[in-house]
């Protein structure tokens, strides 16, 4: 089948190489515009931009898709099905008739739970067990669209966002190329997702990422880790953000009287950190302005006076 691809970040580059390795034929990609990024703040492309222009692909990023020349530009690459993977915009509702077969959407979650932008952040947040991925077709609403393939994963114990997104876009990258199989030899009927078991998962905001001390000790895992490696969990250490890696269970409670929430004590191989519960260890920190480095080494330069808490 003739696809135009639709996405932005890395994650959504195993789709289109796995597309561009399969019997159909990416005859145009839609993409984000050049965004400024590192110190210099260079206009640098997508990386599915990248990826595209690579491979031969002709690539369009508009600001918005209702721009004048888009539409023209869909109905010139007549597509049979558009694929869509982290784009970062929404198709306007009179381009989602435009190809054969709609528009298929891979979403890393297994809807209806947690439609939004953030399901893995949101899922390793709210300690879920069994994620995963599904295809739907594009409707109007918000991820409502009815569901053409699914796949399970599980989720790890250790597992960051981004462990985790890593390997959902590499399995749903062939949940895609299946889909597309299935379409064209019309063996998929669309399931209309349930109408019960909705949740949302908004996009995490620099503010969701801060932590709080004085819930307990597994909430304060789950946020660090559903916060990395976007947007960043942090807290604040003498009037300065400090950015935190996830952090681990201490092996023992450690020398002294219990730590009181945000309160830190420095050991010979760890810095703990108290909260509602049990203490953690921390892992690597990042002041601002600076590099990261191990909190064992953070501490010897920062030398936490006896009892001194982590701000807010």
């Amino acid at each position: 089948m003739r696809v135009v691809f639709a996405g932005t970040p890395e994650v959504a580059v195993p789709t289109l190489e796995a597309l561009l390795g399969s019997p159909h034929e990416v005859v145009g990609c839609l993409t984000r515009p050049d965004a400024r990024a590192g110190r210099g703040r260079r206009s640098r492309p997508s990386p599915v931009r990248a990826a595209a222009e690579a491979a031969g692909v002709p690539v369009l990023a508009p600001q918005r898709l209702a721009e004048e020349g888009v539409a023209e530009q869909l109905r010139d690459w007549a597509p049979d099905v558009g694929v869509v993977v982290a784009y970062g915009a929404l198709v306007p509702p009179d381009l989602l008739g435009l190809p054969v077969h709609g528009w298929v959407n891979l979403h890393f979650s297994l809807l209806p739970q947690w439609r939004g932008a953030a399901p893995v952040q949101h899922a390793v947040l709210a300690g879920d067990e069994i994620t995963g991925a599904v295809t739907f077709l594009l409707e109007e609403g918000l991820d409502t669209g009815p569901v053409l393939g699914r796949l399970t994963e599980r989720i790890r114990a250790r597992d960051t966002s981004g462990d985790l997104l890593a390997r959902l876009a590499g399995a749903g990258s062939h949940l895609v190329v299946a889909t597309l199989d299935g379409l064209e030899r019309a063996e998929l009927v669309p399931e209309p997702q349930a109408p019960d078991g909705v949740s949302l998962a908004p996009k995490l905001t620099p503010g969701d990422a801060r932590v709080d001390w004085t819930v307990p000790a597994f909430a304060v895992d789950r946020r660090i880790r559903a916060c990395t490696p976007a947007p960043g969990a942090w807290t604040t250490w003498r009037g300065e953000r400090l950015r935190l890696q996830p952090v681990e269970p201490a092996d023992a409670p450690g020398e002294g009287e219990p730590l009181g929430p945000g309160e830190l004590r420095v050991e010979r191989h760890q810095v703990l950190v108290g909260t509602a519960t049990v203490a953690v260890r921390l892992g690597d920190v990042q002041p601002q302005g600076r590099r990261a480095m191990s909190a064992a080494d953070w501490a010897r330069g920062v030398r936490p006076r006896p009892g001194e808490r982590f701000d807010g």
